[in-house]
């Protein structure tokens, strides 16, 4: 089978990039800002909000790096892209990481020569109907019109789901999430589909989200994470690590109203290496000691993040799940700062 112009065409700019790219941290820091590509609006992930401002699980992690490579969160340029332009503005050097609810694959890790530096939220693939349709599966689905974004994972996984099932649909392509709002409210498909993180933000905007009903069948995994270009493994350190910093701050107990006062020292010897008290963990990343404090002070320990985003607590309402600590039974784990 040939493979597709765009894997193909992606993977010689990607090749270029990864050679080009090796002075990112450089070039971010002469800029003065990060340039984050971001989806064009997911409410809980990434969104403007009443006043123009970007806000979201995933522009924190932006505004975390921002921090610590500046000391300062609001040193970003939010890039919106969609399922098709993501990977185009990062291997053209457009964007300096993504944090976009992207899945974390075999072909875009090794064809399309990027590098996932982490998991920040593990996902599945899942369905939305109208309670109105009264399906209750989505072993029910046969001959469905299905609202489906395409260049992206959701895309495949619909098919191959479809097919071992022996069912067939009609896909409705969409460019971004408010295109398929808008579409299957306006009854232009029976189905949306995408991550079920996705589904939940998307359904809790609906004037009567308990009109909608999300399925129980999740259908693949989706390890979302940032991600960053080949060849220039510095950076790719730095935005991994601040990462794991919001990982390890929350199972620490290091929270944005502690942090300072931990930063004064502890009895801690991971919790002094994390904030800078102890060991050049900072200078080997080309950053200064308190890069990870600074993280923490802007967004949060991910807990925080989480909680404040896209918890139980919002109108997004997700469960911490597989995303609960590795201590509470979930799979969120950081290496050792050490």
């Amino acid at each position: 089978m040939k493979k597709s112009v765009l894997l193909g065409t992606l993977a010689i700019a990607g090749l270029a990039a990864g050679f080009a790219s090796a002075q990112t941290l450089d070039e971010v820091q002469a800029r003065g800002s990060l340039n984050c590509g971001v989806t064009t609006g997911l409410v809980g992930f990434a969104a403007p909000n009443a006043s123009g401002e970007w806000e979201g699980f995933d522009v924190g992690l932006c505004r975390a790096v921002a921090a610590a490579v500046f000391g300062d969160a609001t040193a970003v340029n939010f890039v919106p892209t969609t399922g098709q332009t993501r990977f185009t503005a990062l291997a053209s050097g457009e964007v300096d990481m993504l944090a976009r609810n992207t899945t974390w694959t075999f072909s875009r890790d090794v064809d399309l020569r990027f590098e996932f530096v982490g998991i920040n939220y593990y996902d599945g693939q899942g369905f939305m109907v109208p309670r109105e349709l009264g399906v209750a599966s989505a072993m029910e689905l046969d001959g469905a019109t299905v609202c489906i974004q395409t260049g992206t994972t959701t895309e495949l996984n619909l098919a191959d789901f479809f097919s071992s099932n022996g069912m067939s649909y009609e896909p409705v392509p969409i460019e971004t999430n408010a295109e398929a709002q808008q579409q299957y409210l306006a009854g232009a498909c029976d189905v949306y589909t995408t991550d079920a993180s996705g589904l939940a933000a998307t359904r809790a905007t609906f004037e009567d989200p308990s009109a909608h009903v999300v399925l129980p069948e999740i259908i693949s995994k989706e390890p979302l994470g940032p991600l960053v270009r080949h060849g220039d493994n510095e950076w790719g350190d730095i935005v991994r690590w601040t990462l794991n910093a919001l990982i390890a701050a929350e199972e620490l107990g290091i929270t944005s109203a502690n942090v300072a006062e931990l930063a004064s020292g502890t009895d801690n010897p991971e919790i002094n290496r994390l904030l800078g008290t102890e060991g050049e963990l900072g200078g080997m990343l080309g950053l200064s000691s308190d890069w990870a404090q600074n993280a923490i002070a802007a967004v949060g320990n991910y807990g925080q993040l989480f909680e404040d985003n896209i918890g139980e607590s919002t109108p997004i309402g997700l469960s911490r799940g597989l995303n609960a600590q590795w201590t509470d039974g979930g799979l969120l784990y950081s290496p050792p700062f050490r």
